[in-house]
């Protein structure tokens, strides 16, 4: 039976909504990369994170629908308020039915429901800031439930990767160079496009090894740098990046499996496997340093609870053992686009631009030289004027 008469009923005349083509994917990181302004978003996401919210209100979308909890209750997570916050619409627990819509489809958010002409496809709750605010309170008392798991993952990272951790055993050989170098490391995490900006003159003077985890190979090459090295399970990076000439290194499960091997292969790459628990940004600090790099910089990484939570994988234990392990090589940038903001105006800069052009101007007109080319500067603008002002009259 098609999808759209599934839940196929009339609606009343009311008011109306904000709507546009429908774009689907159970994978909010994969839709950004296609979702345009006035699109309506339609995932299946549960426990909206920053970073997936902070992507979706760059692409500017007249609404997003989700088909799962957009806060379950299991921590506070931020997405959400980010989203209402940016004036988007979010209409929460949808039921997974709606991603069968076809793509494109036009559709509208009315209320609690969402439209196809006048036809009712899904219904659920729309997520308002009060509701947002109340159910966040809500998701702070079951913290604890969380540090104990939290904990409980930790040790079971230890016991399986001790090895890995502790010694270095099962690290794979690389062509790239880290020994004595500085190696910068970006993650697709909180604010890391600004702080890789923010870093450019770090990266002229000090040229580090540079690391792109997954997407942020991605936002390397936006910022007109090209990575030396790019790890991860290969879920999130272009294919573009992938071909770009960098050393690639496919993170594979502890027992060998790895989704992302024949992707690469098939773009004609041939990567470097590391099997390894944990996450890929964890493969990429154990790398570095194994490796004998002198600096690691990380850009975007997760380093607090709440953000090992955000990011919804049990697996984020594991970051707060390697941090312990890569120790004192560690600068954490995250943030750094943050810590300084120049407190000149716009007002002030053209000040200083007028006061430079009049210095300018009074040592010009000291000499023979300059006075004679002052002259025909303001013959030429004489000129212009005047034309200018016969084009209107």
């Amino acid at each position: 039976m098609p999808f759209t008469t599934r839940l196929r009923r009339e609606r009343e005349p009311g008011p109306a909504g904000v709507g546009g083509p429908a774009r689907v994917d159970p994978r909010t990181k994969d839709l950004t990369k296609r979702l345009k302004p006035g699109d309506v978003a339609v995932i299946n996401h549960v426990d909206i994170d920053r970073v997936s919210a902070e992507a979706l209100v760059a692409c500017r979308p007249a609404a997003v629908v989700n088909a799962a909890e957009s806060i379950s209750g299991r921590y506070p997570n931020l997405g959400p308020e980010i989203l209402l916050n940016a004036g988007i619409p979010l209409l929460d627990a949808v039921g997974e039915a709606v991603m069968e819509l076809a793509e494109g489809t036009v559709v509208q958010v009315v209320g609690n429901e969402l439209l196809s002409g006048d036809t009712v496809v899904a219904a659920g709750t729309a997520l308002d800031t009060s509701g947002v605010a109340e159910s966040m309170s809500e998701a702070r008392a079951g913290l604890n439930v969380q540090l104990e798991a939290f904990a409980a993952n930790t040790m079971e990272y230890l016991k399986q990767e001790r090895a890995l951790l502790l010694d270095g055993v099962g690290v794979p050989d690389i062509k790239t160079d880290l020994d004595g170098r500085h190696a910068l490391i970006v993650v697709r995490g909180y604010h890391y496009k600004q702080d890789l900006q923010m870093l450019r003159s770090y990266i002229r003077e000090y040229k580090p090894i540079l690391i792109g985890v997954d997407g942020g190979a991605d936002a390397i090459v936006e910022a007109r740098h090209k990575p030396d090295l790019i790890v991860g399970d290969m879920d999130s990076v272009s294919d573009a990046t992938l071909k770009c000439g960098a050393e690639v290194v496919v993170h594979a499960y502890r027992d060998g499996r790895a989704p992302g091997l024949e992707r690469v292969r098939e773009l004609g790459v041939e990567p470097v496997v590391f099997p390894a628990t944990g996450t890929s940004e964890d493969v990429a600090m154990l790398l570095a340093d194994d490796k004998g790099a002198k600096l690691i910089v990380a850009v975007g990484t997760h380093a607090t609870l709440v953000e090992f939570l955000d990011k919804g994988r049990a697996g984020m234990a594991s970051t707060f053992l390697t941090r312990l392990r890569v120790g004192g090589k560690l600068v954490d940038a995250k943030g750094v686009s943050r810590l300084y903001r120049s407190r000149i105006s716009g007002t002030w800069l053209l000040l200083m631009v007028l006061v430079g052009l009049l210095a300018l101007a009074a040592a010009l007109w000291a000499t023979p030289g300059g006075k004679v080319l002052l002259q025909v500067l303001g013959a030429r603008l004489d000129d212009l004027w005047s034309a200018i002002g016969g084009i209107f009259t």
